[in-house]
């Protein structure tokens, strides 16, 4: 049982006042930034040039980048950024590096016309989704490490402020691209979007400023404990040579999280945790992806969007997400994932009510609060599960690995989302209906495995 239920509501609430989780919240936030930019942004700017709803789609194929950024995750832990690592730290180095590769992506954009250039701009818009791929590696790394091995109740608070921080930064981003296009384009600038993406590469730059009094770990603790599993690999491969030692290295990188993540929780534990983690936000994913769409088809503006899909919900988000973690806290996480899954499949069906009642704003305002409270609450309390159960000595590996599977099922497969409306003939209702549905696979996995999960939740 876990203790925290003892507390009173209050009491746990003054976990969020630690000073370690302001410094999450900025770390939230240079993580979903990104996203306006390859999500709502891209798929507006092609949506006002005239593109089909199924290339949209397609588009969000850059997506699949986060999917498989485990597979360079290792490297991140190991290799050190040249100049940037010895003055700045190891993780906050790799952040910069890929936050400037953001900023350049994003002046390339300002310089192209996507009807004219839709290869570039797809190619562009996927050099943003590794930069940010690889970016989440780190920052969910430091992230983690900002909080205590054994502080498993700061643990859900961190997770709780990592997605208001995460909706922060795609929200507010969220915001200011959409106002910034609209007051352009009434200014009549035929170029509104190449201009909004330089106005937000001025807020990369405040958020690397930021990240400079984020704290990081000059302990080698995590790097005495990978040496001491790459000798136990040297030793068994007997003679020392420089084909053994590239073997040990590989060995050391790849496969000690892989290995240590099957022995902390049993084979077939693990893949179900996998499956889980695959399955459960697919339906989610697949009403974010076209949902943008949908608002500006039913007759919603971009100021409509801005003030209600993306300033009322952060609102929502915020003051949710910061309830969730407090139930996550004090009800523990199991309980909080299987609440999520119930939420996010009955929110989903408030716009098929939009869709088969027309433009109201109401209705509107209604499904995007309701929407945001479910995605606020299945976040925080999926970051707090797969944030419990990493190995400290492979955190950015094995954290990846998870989040990547995660973002695996909602950007793969939820790439054919447009091609889905189509094929329903536009029924913008029978599609949310279909998104309700596509979580109760992964709460029948959980359902199986609730019981043989190793969290430490105290």
């Amino acid at each position: 049982m876990i203790e925290l239920k003892k507390q009173t509501i209050s009491e746990t609430f003054s976990i969020y006042f630690d000073k370690r989780m302001l410094k999450i919240l900025l770390l939230g936030a240079i993580s979903g930034f990104p996203w306006v930019l390859i999500g709502s942004s891209l798929s507006l700017w092609l949506k006002e040039d005239g593109l089909s709803r199924s290339t949209i789609g397609w588009a969000g194929l850059i997506f699949s980048v986060y999917a498989f950024n485990y597979l360079w995750a290792p490297l991140v832990d190991r290799i050190k950024i040249p100049f940037l690592t010895n003055r700045i730290g190891h993780r906050r180095g790799w952040i910069v590096l890929m936050q400037i590769l953001i900023l350049i992506s994003l002046i390339l954009w300002s310089l192209l016309n996507p009807t004219e250039n839709l290869a570039i701009v797809i190619s562009v818009g996927l050099l943003i989704a590794i930069a940010s791929a690889t970016q989440d590696i780190t920052v969910d790394a430091l992230r983690i490490e900002q909080i205590g091995e054994n502080e498993g109740r700061s643990m859900a608070a961190g997770a709780a402020m990592a997605v208001v921080g995460w909706w922060s930064g795609y929200k507010l981003g969220g915001v200011i691209s959409l106002f910034s296009a609209e007051f352009l384009q009434n200014l009549g600038f035929e170029n509104y979007w190449q201009l909004t993406f330089l106005i937000l590469g001025i807020l990369i730059i405040l958020m690397n400023i930021g990240l400079m009094f984020v704290h990081e770990d000059k302990s080698n603790m995590r790097e005495i404990n990978q040496k001491s599993n790459d000798e136990l690999i040297s030793n068994k491969l007997g003679n020392k040579n420089i084909f053994n030692n590239f073997l040990t290295w590989i060995g050391g990188t790849i496969g000690g999280p892989i290995i240590s993540f099957f022995k902390k929780n049993g084979f077939n534990i693990a893949i179900g945790i996998l499956g889980f983690v695959f399955l459960f936000k697919v339906g989610e994913a697949f009403l974010g992806r076209m949902s943008i769409v949908f608002y500006k088809e039913i007759g919603f503006s971009k100021s409509d969007i801005a003030i209600y899909s993306k300033t009322l919900g952060w609102i929502t988000t915020v003051i949710f997400t910061l309830l969730g973690g407090l139930f996550v806290i004090r009800s523990g996480v199991l309980k909080a994932m299987f609440l999520a899954g119930i939420l996010m499949a009955s929110t989903n069906l408030l716009f098929t009510v939009l869709a088969w009642s027309g433009k109201s704003e109401l209705i509107f305002a209604i499904a995007v609060i309701f929407d945001d409270i479910a995605a606020a609450f299945a976040t925080v309390a999926f970051v707090a599960f797969i944030s419990l159960l990493v190995d400290r000595t492979y955190t950015a590996t094995q954290y990846a690995l998870l989040a990547s599977i995660g973002t695996a099922g909602r950007t793969t497969l939820a790439s054919s989302s447009g091609a889905l409306v189509d094929w329903l003939q536009g029924d913008w209702g029978v599609f949310f209906i279909i998104t309700a549905l596509m979580v109760i696979p992964s709460l029948i996995i959980l359902w199986y495995i609730r019981n043989k999960l190793n969290l430490s939740e105290k």
